[in-house]
């Protein structure tokens, strides 16, 4: 009996963020992405999604992948509406979304319906971690005193 799978699975882990990341350099260091803004903090954002998403650590994004990772984010498709954004995306035929593939659609600047839908949950990802409870309480003269009002003492 093997008893050794929590350590197998981290060692896998670690040795698809090393090629996510050879990856990312390729991509920091390729001039067609020169422009993008802040291009290493979103590659890094877009590699621990996509580990995410990647269950099976096999590098790709599948079918059943996609579907549940729709369903976790509030965001369900129909088995024909996957399938659609898997072909819209998949360069390669292959019937999933490699990593360069998901970088492409991330980072490029046609507008694929699962793209949008990932955007659409990372904004409100960042909306959600607004203060909460009530705002601290603040008199009248606060108020003036920010609006450059304060009454001449």
């Amino acid at each position: 009996m093997d008893r050794q799978g929590g350590k197998k699975y981290g060692e896998v882990k670690k040795q698809q963020q090393a090629e996510l990341e050879t990856i990312n350099e390729e991509y920091l260091t390729d001039d067609t992405y020169k422009d993008v803004e802040d291009l290493a903090d979103k590659l890094k954002s877009y590699q621990v999604q996509f580990m995410e998403f990647d269950m099976d650590n096999s590098g790709d994004i599948d079918f059943e992948e996609l579907k549940l990772m729709l369903e976790k984010i509030g965001q369900p498709k129909t088995h024909l509406e996957c399938k659609k954004m898997i072909k819209e995306i998949d360069k390669t035929n292959s019937g999933t979304i490699n990593y360069r593939e998901f970088l492409d659609m991330m980072l490029g600047s046609k507008n694929s319906v699962l793209r949008l839908i990932l955007l659409f949950e990372e904004k409100s990802k960042m909306e959600n971690s607004k203060p909460k409870g009530p705002p601290p309480k603040r008199s009248i003269n606060d108020l003036l005193q920010s609006t450059g009002q304060a009454p001449a003492n």
